[in-house]
């Protein structure tokens, strides 16, 4: 059994926020393997899902972010997961939007769901790291709390559809082909380049290709001559 945790906060006012993009991960896994209903159950919602015929637990924890572990914890014992059998999903200020890397061990990087599940699972778990983008120092907090924008809809569907659908690789240990899958999922398609249109003088652009019909020549006289009035 394998136990797949999405990091985030809990409430409807943090439902859009970068630091949630865990939980949005793990629901998109759920959509995508028609997971069990949820449940309320160790300071967690709880889900159950078959994935490539592997059983799979959901986890979002609702302690708030700065006691994730405290849920982590009480799954991992309540069902005998092994550390190396955990896999965490959670937002990265180090890593641009869109981009997402796998990788087992590490530092916390100042995150506080991480730092709150080191100490209760050690750091033989999995960790997905899904990038939102670094904004500078004074502005973290406002980033991470703050909704994803509209523009961010054009790499954040596409992603989280991405991961629901190859969440399998991660769990059978093919984490590069799981990245692979998702940077192909999320790579833009540049919109095919017009030809710039000849540039024209003002003067050029007023008369007109090819006269319709030769008009006769009349001259102007007096006050009433017509002037010609550049552009």
């Amino acid at each position: 059994m394998k136990l797949l945790v999405g990091t985030g906060n809990p409430g409807n006012q943090y439902s859009g926020n970068r630091h949630n993009i865990g939980f949005m991960a793990i629901d998109a896994v759920a959509r995508e393997h028609n997971a069990g209903p949820w449940k309320t159950k160790h300071s967690a919602l709880l889900s159950e899902a078959s994935i490539d015929g592997e059983k799979v637990m959901l986890l979002k924890p609702q302690t708030f972010m700065n006691r994730s572990g405290d849920s982590v914890q009480q799954v991992a014992q309540f069902y005998k997961i092994a550390p190396a059998d955990i896999i965490v999903l959670y937002d990265e200020l180090d890593l641009a939007p869109a981009k997402v890397r796998v990788k087992v061990g590490g530092g916390n990087g100042g995150h506080n769901g991480l730092r709150s599940i080191d100490p209760q699972i050690g750091l033989d778990y999995k960790r997905i790291r899904l990038g939102i983008g670094h904004p500078g120092k004074e502005f973290v907090t406002h980033h991470v709390l703050g909704d994803f924008a509209k523009a961010d809809q054009v790499w954040l569907d596409p992603l989280l559809d991405a991961i629901g659908k190859h969440i399998g690789l991660v769990l059978k240990g093919d984490d590069n082909g799981f990245m692979n899958k998702l940077a192909l999922a999320t790579a833009a398609e540049p919109a095919p380049a017009k030809a710039a249109p000849k540039a024209q003088s003002h003067i050029r652009r007023a008369r007109p290709a090819k006269p319709q019909a030769a008009l006769p020549r009349i001259r102007p006289h007096g006050r009433h001559a017509q002037k010609t009035v550049q552009g």
